[in-house]
């Protein structure tokens, strides 16, 4: 294996080998059939985004779209949200003149049908919506907001911030505000009207970061998820913040959001939901997902991949990770009630260093790593004493081992005391000797 080679998740990873682990009992088995399980996790929803490619609308979508087109072409200067110009240019060369023909931008289609459907495709509604969002953009100073520094260094990464992609290739937004149930915390950012309103321009620098990270064009990405974490959330204290971030994106990002995660949910919104739910769409209700605690990884894996999901919401990802690009693939599994598995990694040579992370969702099982040399005269090594992991970790296994001698290395996984199944993941990076 060469030092710049990236390990296959293939079966030789769980691969039925002639020497049996050197202790423990259980299944020794391979990951196929635990992938085939993890991924059909992924298609359990009913959600299906929108489409924005013109062949794939009905015609009456199309044609109030050609509607809204003909309305704002009547608008004697220049429209522009996101940076997507949405209307001609006016009329050159004194009255009477014919407008010069406006260059082609399947951006602006793409904004238009998010005002329309926001608004059922009443087309004089997503017209004025359209305005009103144009006139708090050049108010608020939206377009400028990316750039400037708002005194909230020690939110970001922890409240409101982007993170990674899910699957479908959807920016990922976590929202989280339990650190607001300190008190000194609350007033020092929600203290007063006006820091109020710096919190408010901070939490929608955050969302046009997310924004910014669209295609905004047809067959492109076209929406985020959000994810939000209601974990000791102290919500009355936070109802007036809450309601005017909710109030500015309903109003200014229509449909920017292709489905709503929310973790960590207390019993009472649950049934809060289940009251509420009678009184929403078919489609809105789609774009739901409700995670207790104790089940927020096998949610999130649903939709994004483990290596992109946070440490403290049971991924692989910690903070700087995406910084020089994508990471390393993880590979995922699932470990039945009742069951021991053993992960084993192959073709290790003497000298070699592997690294490897480890995650299960919910842990509460048991843990352990050994070296297997190859020669059949060797010890084996007892790399990680078996040890119960419990359900309250926060981090993922992460360890480094240097093989003196080739072998293997053979990670034990023990659910046996529990009737739960779990999802896990796992990776790893093997680097040679140096000469």
């Amino acid at each position: 294996m060469s030092p710049t080679a990236t390990p296959s998740p293939a079966p030789a990873e769980v691969a039925a080998a002639p020497k049996p682990p050197p202790s423990g009992t259980g299944a020794k088995r391979s990951l196929m059939s635990s992938l085939m399980e993890a991924t059909a996790l992924l298609r359990s929803s009913s959600f299906k985004e929108d489409s924005y490619v013109a062949s794939a609308l009905p015609a009456s979508d199309l044609r109030a779209l050609a509607d809204l087109r003909a309305l704002l072409s009547t608008h004697p200067d220049p429209i522009s949200i996101w940076g997507v110009p949405l209307n001609p240019a006016p009329p050159q060369g004194g009255e009477g003149a014919p407008a010069p023909a406006a260059a082609a931008d399947d951006r602006a289609d793409v904004v238009l049908l998010k005002f329309l459907r926001a608004r059922d495709f009443r087309v004089r509604d997503a017209h004025a919506m359209l305005l009103r969002c144009a006139a708090w953009r050049a108010e608020f100073r939206a377009d400028a907001v990316l750039d400037e520094d708002l005194g909230f260094k020690d939110l970001e990464g922890v409240v409101a911030y982007m993170h990674g992609w899910d699957r479908e290739g959807h920016p990922v937004c976590y929202n989280a505000y339990g650190v607001f149930k300190d008190r000194d915390m609350y007033d020092r950012v929600f203290g007063d009207g006006e820091r109020l309103a710096r919190f408010l321009r901070w939490r929608v620098q955050v969302m046009e970061r997310g924004v910014r990270a669209l295609h905004l064009r047809p067959g492109g990405v076209n929406a985020i998820i959000q994810v939000t974490d209601l974990k000791d959330m102290p919500k009355r204290e936070l109802r007036a913040a809450s309601n005017q971030i909710l109030s500015l994106f309903q109003d200014n990002y229509p449909e920017m959001v292709a489905r709503k995660v929310f973790i960590n949910v207390p019993w009472y919104f649950s049934v809060l939901f289940s009251m509420i739910s009678p009184f929403l769409t078919e489609r809105t209700k789609s774009k739901f997902v409700i995670a207790r605690e104790g089940n927020v990884a096998e949610t999130l894996f649903k939709f994004i991949r483990p290596e992109l999901v946070p440490v403290q919401y049971g991924g692989l990802s910690r903070a700087g990770d995406l910084e020089n690009g994508p990471p390393k693939p993880a590979s995922e599994f699932t470990i039945k009630g009742g069951e021991k598995v053993f992960l084993e990694i192959d073709g290790i040579e003497a000298g070699a260093t592997i690294t490897w992370d480890l995650v299960v969702g919910g842990w509460e099982l048991e843990y352990g790593a050994e070296y297997v040399p190859a020669a059949e005269d060797s010890y084996t090594l007892c790399v990680e004493r078996t040890r119960k992991v419990p359900a309250a970790a926060d981090e993922p296994v992460h360890n480094a081992f240097t093989a003196r001698e080739a072998g293997k290395m053979v990670l034990s996984i023990d659910n046996s005391g529990s009737r739960k199944r779990k999802v896990a993941a796992y990776r790893y990076f093997v680097r040679k000797p140096s000469a």
